[in-house]
């Protein structure tokens, strides 16, 4: 990741990979269907947020909500859950970050390899979840809801009158 320095340019960065992510899903996979490229496709989502929560936190220093932004990116995201926690919506998003975090340190079995269904089961302490196209098109669909709230939280939209 570039070392940027407004929240603008955090900003567009995270569309920026958010693109990447679409190419992933809806090409990538599409002649490459190997448990890597999905894994690859999580590897985004996670950096999508990085980038978006380092110009939360830049947004959040500016207005005197925080002293110092954190280095770590999860160091950031918890902060963050702490500036805004009222804010339920924000921190439905996060936790969807924390999943993702700690779905990558997990082993996984490869399922369907090189065919349409290809996907990665994780066994969980509580549960089995599965990554598959399907549900990366379905995680997509909710990386953008938290684009287009953040997108108003930044103040890049003006409230509907």
């Amino acid at each position: 990741m570039e070392e940027y320095t407004t929240v603008e340019e955090y900003f567009f960065e995270s569309r920026e990979e958010l693109k990447r992510v679409e190419h992933i899903i809806y090409v990538s996979l599409k002649y490459t269907r190997t448990t890597d490229v999905l894994r690859n496709a999580v590897l985004r989502f996670v950096s999508f947020y990085d980038i978006l929560i380092h110009s939360h936190m830049i947004r959040a220093k500016e207005n005197d909500k925080i002293d110092r932004i954190p280095k770590s990116p999860a160091l950031k995201a918890t902060k963050l859950s702490e500036v805004f926690e009222e804010d339920k919506e924000m921190l439905k998003f996060l936790n969807f970050y924390f999943f993702l975090k700690d779905l990558l340190k997990k082993d996984y079995e490869k399922i369907n390899e090189y065919r349409r269904h290809v996907g990665m089961l994780f066994h969980l302490e509580d549960r089995t979840c599965a990554i598959n196209i399907d549900s990366l098109e379905t995680c997509e669909y909710f990386v953008h809801q938290y684009f287009h709230y953040s997108k108003k939280l930044l103040g890049f939209v003006k409230e509907e009158e």
